[in-house]
């Protein structure tokens, strides 16, 4: 169906607003195209049913509504629901009850654990009946925490590296030649290595890894040791999101506009790119606040069908993640939005607490 040419979208008197607002909620809930007859039955505007829909003709000319095939009835548009999201509707707070039980289940949970993680999103999805994500706060720059290893064989050992934002990474070290390595000499290191390296990034390790003796047996393997923690500890910086934790997939395939799942698992695909989720937040970790991205405001394509309402949380500059719901572009924005800026604000709290 050819779209008509929009007109210039002036500012909506506010009979045009009650109008539009109430199309979107009864979308929202119903799923279905809404005509003029069924707003002025529910939603006692005031006006006749003739006055209705002179107002809806007027709202699909200024592109905030359309209708399907040769359907009578309306729906939102992505700018419609941008309209209302900006200018209509207001964040709907979560009651106090409910505040104080999600706050008693995150007090239950190991701190600093990726239990956070998945508890964000579990809560999230439940309240919205959408689906929630979190991902870990991801600092700029890493810091060493701990190092220790493990003999494997003679020749090989593993590296365990804690680092103080709570990622635990692990690798292989090897030696080379005639050389072996047993766990006394292996203690010794990581001993040695932890004198000097925790607390650092891997920039100020990579200098100090550089000036260990070359005659001692045992700086001579913990400079070998130590390059390798400054190689994971960088290459973990250059990860942008380091894991997305979700839950609700559920929620958001009983909408009608999943019925095919493969439709929604092209969604999560998209998601799950990391670059694509790394500059959402960076865009989110520069807002302040609540950031809803609607519909064709996703860059990837498979997206377009579905809106991201997200919040940064933790200590910019130091670390960063997010916390958000996604759903049809046919949710309700006003209690998303709420949720989403509460559950940033106790993740917030959170984070302040480990740092402290």
């Amino acid at each position: 169906m050819a779209r008509r040419p929009r007109r210039p979208l002036g500012p909506l008197d506010l009979r045009t607003q009650a109008i539009l607002r109430a199309v979107i909620e009864e979308y929202v809930t119903t799923a279905t195209p809404v005509g003029s007859l069924a707003l002025v039955e529910r939603y006692h505007l005031g006006v006749s049913s003739a006055t209705v829909r002179s107002i809806l003709a007027e709202l699909e000319a200024n592109g905030l509504l359309t209708h399907p095939y040769t359907s009578a009835g309306r729906i939102p548009t992505d700018e419609g629901y941008r309209f209302y999201v900006e200018s209509i509707t207001e964040a709907v707070p979560l009651p106090a009850v409910e505040q104080l039980m999600i706050r008693h289940q995150f007090g239950q949970v190991e701190f600093a654990s990726e239990h956070w993680f998945r508890l964000a999103a579990t809560t999230l999805a439940s309240v919205t009946r959408a689906a929630g994500i979190a991902t870990p706060a991801k600092p700029r720059d890493a810091h060493i925490r701990r190092i220790d290893l493990v003999a494997i064989n003679e020749r090989m050992a593993s590296l365990i590296l804690v680092l103080r934002e709570g990622a635990i990474k692990q690798a292989l070290i090897t030696v080379d030649g005639d050389d072996s390595i047993d766990q006394p000499t292996l203690n010794a290191v990581a001993a040695l290595l932890n004198e000097r390296l925790v607390g650092l990034t891997a920039a100020r390790a990579q200098t100090r890894v550089a000036s260990f003796a070359a005659d001692d047996r045992v700086q001579v393997l913990a400079r070998r040791v130590g390059e390798r923690v400054v190689k994971v500890v960088m290459e973990y910086d250059a990860e942008t999101i380091e894991e997305l934790f979700s839950d609700g997939l559920l929620n958001v395939m009983e909408a009608p506009e999943f019925a095919e799942s493969e439709k929604l698992r092209r969604v999560f695909s998209a998601l799950e790119n990391r670059a694509y989720l790394g500059e959402l937040v960076g865009s989110v970790a520069g807002a302040g606040d609540v950031r809803v991205f609607i519909g064709h405001e996703n860059q990837p394509l498979d997206m377009r069908d579905v809106s991201l309402i997200l919040a940064s949380y933790g200590r910019p500059g130091r670390a960063v993640g997010v916390v958000g719901v996604l759903g049809p572009t046919r949710m309700s924005y006003s209690q998303a939005i709420g949720t989403v800026r509460f559950v940033s604000g106790l993740m917030n709290e959170l984070v302040d607490h480990l740092y402290a």
